[in-house]
This record gives C-alpha cells, sequence and structure tokens, in this order.
C-alpha cells in the first residue's frame, strides 16, 4: 500500500495514514472485503510506531470504513445499498385518537416479546436490542479494578456518579446539547426516566399528547396515571403540528411525549424546522415536553440537535438510555433535568430506588472513559445499516405492493403500513406457527386499535431477516388475495321492481 507521510505537516502521521486509506477506498483502489495490511507491517513499512497505526485503524473502524475481526486483522467495510427505493411510502390517514382514562397490561405486551427472543428457532423481528459488545468481560474486569471497591457495597448518591454524570455531559455536547453534570439525574433505563417525569408532570385526569403510533410501555405508564390520552397522528415527517396546535388549544394538555430521533416504532426521525415549530407551540401553549431519544447515537447519518438543545425555558426534559447501544442488561439510563423541575423529579428517583447499580454506571463509565463505546458503536452503525439494507431489499422482493414502509435513517426499527382489514393478528398467529414472531401494531395506539402495520427490528443476523421477510411476505400476499378474491366474486342483490 503506498502510502506517502508529510513528517513535517502539523497534521498528526495516524490521521495522514487514516486520510490516505480514506482516499485509496473511494478511489476504488481499495475495495470492500480486502484486508488492510498488518499493524507490525505496515508500521514497518511506513517506518512509524505500531501504536501509530492502532489509532489510524481505530479511527478508520471508528468512522465505520473498516473493522476488526478477531484474529484476521482489519477489513474494509460494505454498506452499498442495492435497494432502488430509499424514499419512505408511509402515508397513514389523519385520524386523532382519544382514550379516557382505563389500563392495560404492560406485562401482557412484554413478556411475550422477551419470552420469544429465548425460544429457540424463533426470528424474532419484534425483539429490538443491540449485539452485546465482545470486551465486556474485559471492560468489566478493569472497571471493577480501577474503581474503589468501597463504593461497591455501600449506598450511593441518587442522581449517579459525578464521574458518569460528567462523562454523559461530554457526550450530549458532541450531540449539539449542551448541559452540566448537575443537569443529570442516572436512571435504572429510560423506562425508569419515563415513569418519574411523567409523574412529575401529570395527574390523573389531566390530558397528555403522544404519538400515534408511540412506545407501548410509555402509553401503559400514562394510563396508570389515570391520564386522558390523545394520539396525535404521525405523518412522514412526524408528528402532525396542525392537529397538534388544534388540540393544545382545545385540551391544553400538562405534557407532550414524542420520540423525535429514530421514533418507535416508525423509525422517522424530524427534522429541525419541525422541531423548532413543535417546541415554539410548546411554548406558545405552555405545554412541558418529555423528549425520548433513546436511539440517539445509532444513525447511519448526522441527525439534528436534539428538542432539548433548543429549550431557552426549561420546558423540555430529554430521556436517553444506553440499553439500546450498549447492553439492556445493565439498566443504564439518563434524564437531563433543568431549572425548577431538577430537584423534585430527583426526590422521586430517591423513592423509587435510592440509587442506579454502582456497578453497572462503572462499566459504561469504563466505555466512555476507554473509547471502546465509540469504536464499539461504529460496529453497530455498520452492522445496522447493512441489516437494514438488507431488509429494504427483503421488503422490496418479498412484500406485497400494497405494503408502504419507513426508511429509517438509524436506529433498530421500520414500521410497515399495511392495507385496512387485513387480519394482523391471524397473520401474528400464522407466521409464530412458523417461528417467526411479529410486534403487531394495536399496542402502539392509544385505544389499541389504530390501523394495521408491524414494528420490525433490523438488529439481526441478515440470513435470518431475509427467511422472516420471506414468511411474512407470502402470508401477507396470500391474505391480500383472498381479500381481492371476495371482491371480484361479490354479487349484489337483484332490486325487485
Amino acid at each position: 500500500m503506498n502510502i506517502l507521510l508529510e513528517r513535517q505537516s502539523r497534521k498528526p502521521i495516524y490521521l495522514q495514514i487514516r486520510d490516505r486509506i480514506s482516499r485509496l477506498i473511494k478511489s476504488g483502489a481499495l475495495k470492500s472485503g480486502d484486508r488492510l495490511p498488518s499493524i507490525r507491517a505496515l508500521a514497518e513499512s511506513l517506518q512509524v510506531n505500531k501504536l501509530t497505526i492502532i489509532e489510524a485503524y481505530s479511527v478508520l473502524e471508528a468512522d465505520g470504513i473498516v473493522s476488526a475481526r478477531q484474529g484476521s486483522g482489519y477489513f474494509i467495510n460494505s454498506v452499498s445499498v442495492k435497494s432502488t427505493h430509499l424514499e419512505s411510502t408511509f402515508s397513514p390517514a389523519q385520524n386523532v385518537t382519544i382514550l379516557e382514562p382505563g389500563k392495560s397490561s404492560f406485562y401482557d405486551m412484554y413478556t411475550p416479546l422477551v419470552q420469544a427472543k429465548t425460544q429457540p428457532g424463533v426470528i424474532n423481528l419484534g425483539y429490538g436490542y443491540p449485539h452485546p459488545p465482545t470486551d465486556i468481560n474485559l471492560i468489566a474486569r478493569r472497571a471493577l479494578r480501577q474503581e474503589n471497591p468501597d463504593i461497591f457495597f455501600s449506598h450511593d448518591i441518587p442522581q449517579g456518579q459525578l464521574t458518569l454524570c460528567r462523562q454523559i455531559a461530554q457526550m450530549l455536547v458532541q450531540q449539539g446539547l449542551e448541559v452540566f453534570p448537575e443537569n443529570l439525574i442516572i436512571t435504572n433505563g429510560s423506562q425508569q426516566g419515563l415513569s418519574l417525569a411523567m409523574d412529575y408532570y401529570v395527574k390523573s385526569g389531566d390530558w397528555v399528547i403522544v404519538e400515534a403510533p408511540t412506545y407501548y410501555g410509555a402509553i401503559s405508564i400514562l394510563e396508570n396515571l389515570g391520564a386522558r390520552i390523545i394520539g396525535i397522528p404521525m405523518t412522514a415527517e412526524g408528528i402532525n403540528l396542525e392537529l397538534l396546535e388544534q388540540y393544545l388549544y382545545s385540551h391544553r394538555p400538562k405534557l407532550i411525549y414524542t420520540i423525535s430521533t429514530f421514533h418507535n416504532p416508525t423509525g422517522l426521525t424530524t427534522t429541525q424546522a419541525h422541531r423548532q415549530e413543535l417546541l415554539a407551540l410548546a411554548e406558545k401553549y405552555e405545554c412541558p415536553i418529555l423528549e425520548d431519544n433513546a436511539y440517539e447515537g445509532l444513525d447511519f447519518k448526522p441527525v439534528p440537535a436534539p428538542i432539548k438543545a433548543l429549550d431557552k425555558n426549561d420546558l423540555v426534559t430529554y430521556l436517553s438510555t444506553f440499553s439500546k447501544t450498549l447492553m439492556p442488561g445493565l439498566r443504564v439510563g439518563y434524564m437531563v433535568v433543568t431549572g425548577k423541575h431538577y430537584q423534585a423529579i430527583l426526590e422521586q428517583k430517591l423513592l423509587h430506588d435510592l440509587h442506579t447499580s454502582s456497578i453497572s454506571q462503572a462499566i459504561v463509565s469504563e466505555y466512555l472513559a476507554s473509547g471502546h463505546y465509540r469504536r464499539h458503536l461504529s460496529r453497530l452503525r455498520t452492522h445496522n445499516l447493512q441489516s437494514r439494507n438488507t431488509m429494504l431489499q427483503a421488503l422490496e422482493r418479498e412484500f406485497p405492493e400494497e405494503a408502504r414502509w419507513t426508511v429509517p435513517t438509524g436506529g433498530l426499527f421500520l414500521w410497515v403500513q399495511l392495507p385496512d382489514n387485513i387480519p394482523i393478528q391471524a397473520i401474528r398467529n400464522e407466521a409464530f406457527a412458523q417461528n417467526v414472531y411479529l410486534a403487531c401494531s394495536s399496542p402502539f395506539f392509544p385505544d389499541k386499535q389504530g390501523y394495521p402495520a408491524m414494528r420490525l427490528t433490523f438488529c439481526l443476523p441478515q440470513e435470518e431477516i431475509e427467511q422472516g421477510i420471506s414468511i411474512v411476505g407470502k402470508l401477507l400476499k396470500k391474505y391480500i388475495s383472498r381479500g381481492h378474491e371476495r371482491i371480484s366474486n361479490y354479487q349484489p342483490l337483484a332490486h325487485s321492481i
């Protein structure tokens, strides 16, 4: 590999190596799947320290350009997109849902999803969590060695360890959200953050606005609080802002719950303009916003800064988690809370569980400090992009033309909108009989009705994606064909004169 170095340049040598390899890839001199020279060979060729090559390859890996294979070296990634349709065809009817106080069982919705994951041979298209990091044992051992062991055997402060809060604040600055460590509360996953924030802002009988569809765990929390829920429909650009203003004016809700980036379940990401307009409406009607960005960090291309970054009046509470990017079992999430709301929410957190696991916090902190988290995210993005493309190609090949779907630019899910009156539960049952588990649309709507759709996760091995989509596609075509046959065979009754 011919790499010319300018040893008198101010640019570090490792960045020069990174830039040269990137240019070779773009020019076609190096192709996807090619193996890069070994660290030792390239160091000897360029007459530099092996640590310089390691740093150059690490930056290339963090950029998603190459990936390391244990025992084999570094290889150039392939993220080509063969799919010809990268524009979302998602276009649902704009029907507002009004739900009076009631209760649904989060347990009944959540446990089958997790149980399906444990069943051998089942392709779980409904369960979206990251591939576990390969270095978890190394990082965990290092975290436990570096920390004072005494902290693991005593109570911790409820807002979270200061070191971790500082690291998260620095990470959020890179996403355009400037916060201070004292604005952060470490939580047991974002689910606890949702409970704390909703319990703070919402009382029994209050109106709350959510997107329709939205995360069913949030709906269950609101129902448990006795809230009255208004489901404002999603468009391809995000929540319908015109309808939102109508109901802000007529119902004066106490909270807007939104997932602005890689929305669950649709996978949509709103634009900067949409975020600005949403915040302007909230300010106009003095309605707080709960921004749930659990999937931020899993982007295939840059996304706008969170709504919280635009907030000048402490109107937005921000939530995120490491469950979707690192490990769900660690149960480490965080809230960004500013102004007068912080102390009250922190006191509620103390009553919930005293503090988040000190060991889990130490492990996440070590990932952030060591740079392993950055590299892990890069590998996740590369894998997820390839898997998303595989799913898009499979959908075009296997699904009926009546189906419409979103094309997310990150996250873990896409949303398939199906024709009205299709028996989605029957299809779900038949798919499960063939070892494919589906997450259907009803739990994601406040009234548990909505329109026929399914949430599909693409964070699976590519062969499982292709097999699962093929099975579901055949079932959809079968039921749509039956519907067409009923219409063609329909004979109107003759009218007597």
